[in-house]
C-alpha cells in the first residue's frame, strides 16, 4: 500500500453526517447481488414481456459478441458504431413509425441528449412534475428556461408555453414509472400544436405494453411520426436487453449526432446489447399478443390486490403501484415479501414527487395465473398495519 502524507482533516466528514440523517428516516439503500437463477418469483424488475432470458435474445447478444467483439471499442462516431447498430435503428424506426432513429448506451443518456440538445440555451423547456430523473436532470443541463407543471395538466402546460416567443419543448413520460398512469398525451400534443413547440416523450414504459403490437404510446396516441413530435426509450424494459434511443425526423437525429454530447462523448452501446435488442424486437413482431398480455397481467393484480382492500394505482400500461402506509412500513413490506418468495420494488422519498411510499410491481406477460395467486397470496399475508381499507 502506497504511504500518503496524513490529510489536514477528514474531508469527507460531511458523508458521516448524511448517512446518520438517511438512517434515521429509513432511506438507507444497499446493493443486493441477485443469483444467475433465483427461486424468487420476480415482480420488480422491468422485463415487461419476460425476453431477458428468452433463447432468441440471448442468441441474438451471443452471436453479436462472437462476431463484432465484447465492446463497441469508441465512440459512435469514431469506432463505435457497426452494421449492426444501424440495423437496429432502422428497425426501432420503422416499428415505432419514426422517420429515423439514434442508439445510444442507456435510457438515462437517451433522455439527457434529447432534453440538451433540443432545448438549449434561449430555449423553453416544459416539463411534467412526474417526469423521470433522467428528464430533470436533462432540463438542468440544458440551461434552457425550465418551467416545471402540474402532473398530467395539459392546461399548465399551454398556459407555460403561450407566448415563448422563441424555441420551445414539452416533455413528458409517456408512462410515469411510480404510479404506471399514462400521460394525456392528447391534451400536451394539441398545445404543442397551438403554441407552435416540440413534443418530446420518453416511452420507456410504453413500448412493447402500449400500442398495436407494443408498438408504443405515441403510436396508440397517433402521434407516431408527426413532425413535431420527438421520442426517447429504453432497451432495457420490454425489449430485455440495456441502451436507449431517440427517434424522430431524420433532421432530428442528424442534429443530436452534432449537439448530444452523452452520444458524441460517450463509447457506443456493446454489439451483445444491440444483438439482444435487435432479436427481441424481431421477436415482438412475430408475437404481437405479448403486449396485451403484459397489460392483462396488470390488469388482474390490480383488481385481486384493491378487492381486497388495498390501495393501488389502476394501470394503464404494465406497472402496478401499492401504496404502503409509511417509508418504513414499505421497507418491512418489501422484505417480508422477499422473505416469502416474492420479489417486488420498493419506491420511497426522494424517488417519490408525492412522498407516499409504494411497493411496485411489474406485470410480465409471462407470468402464469399461478404465479399470479402466489404474488396476490404474498403481498396480502405481509401487508402491514394500515395498508389496507378493511
Amino acid at each position: 500500500m502506497p504511504q500518503h502524507p496524513p490529510a489536514p482533516a477528514d474531508v469527507f466528514a460531511w458523508i458521516d453526517d448524511a448517512e446518520r440523517v438517511r438512517k434515521e428516516a429509513g432511506l438507507v439503500r444497499t446493493l443486493r447481488p441477485r443469483p444467475a437463477v433465483s427461486e424468487l418469483l420476480d415482480l420488480a424488475g422491468n422485463d415487461y414481456l419476460g425476453l431477458t432470458r428468452h433463447p432468441e435474445t440471448v442468441r441474438g447478444a451471443q452471436e453479436a459478441a462472437g462476431r463484432w467483439g465484447a465492446g463497441a471499442t469508441g465512440s459512435r462516431l469514431v469506432t463505435g458504431t457497426t452494421e449492426l447498430h444501424a440495423e437496429l435503428e432502422r428497425e426501432l424506426a420503422d416499428f415505432c413509425g419514426f422517420e429515423a432513429a439514434l442508439v445510444l448506451s442507456s435510457g438515462y443518456a437517451a433522455n439527457l441528449a434529447a432534453v440538451t440538445a433540443l432545448g438549449g440555451p434561449g430555449a423553453l423547456v416544459v416539463s411534467d412534475a412526474g417526469n423521470h430523473a433522467s428528464i430533470v436532470d436533462g432540463c438542468r443541463l440544458a440551461r434552457a428556461e425550465t418551467a416545471v407543471v402540474p402532473h398530467a395538466d395539459p392546461e399548465a402546460a399551454r398556459k407555460a408555453l403561450a407566448g415563448h416567443g422563441g424555441s420551445a419543448l414539452l416533455v413528458t413520460d409517456s408512462v410515469f414509472s411510480v404510479d404506471g398512469d399514462a400521460a394525456p398525451l392528447a391534451g400536451y400534443a394539441a398545445a404543442c400544436r397551438d403554441e407552435g413547440a416540440a413534443l418530446l416523450v420518453d416511452d420507456a414504459h410504453g413500448l412493447g405494453v402500449l400500442g398495436e403490437g407494443g408498438r408504443g404510446a405515441l403510436h396508440a396516441a397517433g402521434l407516431a411520426g408527426a413532425p413535431y413530435v420527438v421520442a426517447t426509450l429504453t432497451l432495457s424494459k420490454s425489449l430485455g436487453s440495456q441502451g436507449g434511443a431517440v427517434l424522430g425526423q431524420a433532421k432530428v437525429i442528424r442534429h443530436l449526432v452534432n449537439a448530444a454530447r452523452t452520444f458524441i462523448f460517450d463509447t457506443g452501446l456493446a454489439p451483445a446489447a444491440a444483438g439482444a435488442a435487435l432479436a427481441s424486437l424481431r421477436l415482438l413482431r412475430r408475437e404481437p399478443e405479448r403486449a396485451g398480455r403484459a397489460r392483462e397481467v396488470a390488469a388482474r393484480l390490480y383488481e385481486r390486490l384493491t378487492a381486497s382492500g388495498l390501495s393501488a394505482a389502476r394501470p394503464d400500461a404494465a406497472v402496478v403501484s401499492v401504496r404502503a402506509p409509511s417509508a418504513s412500513a414499505a421497507l418491512g413490506w418489501a422484505a417480508d415479501c422477499r422473505e416469502a418468495g416474492l420479489s417486488v420494488g420498493c419506491f420511497r422519498p426522494p424517488s417519490v414527487p408525492d412522498g407516499i411510499s409504494r411497493l411496485r410491481l411489474t406485470a410480465r406477460a409471462d407470468l402464469t395465473g399461478e404465479e399470479i395467486d402466489r404474488a396476490v397470496e404474498v403481498i396480502l399475508a405481509t401487508a402491514p398495519a394500515g395498508a389496507t381499507d378493511r
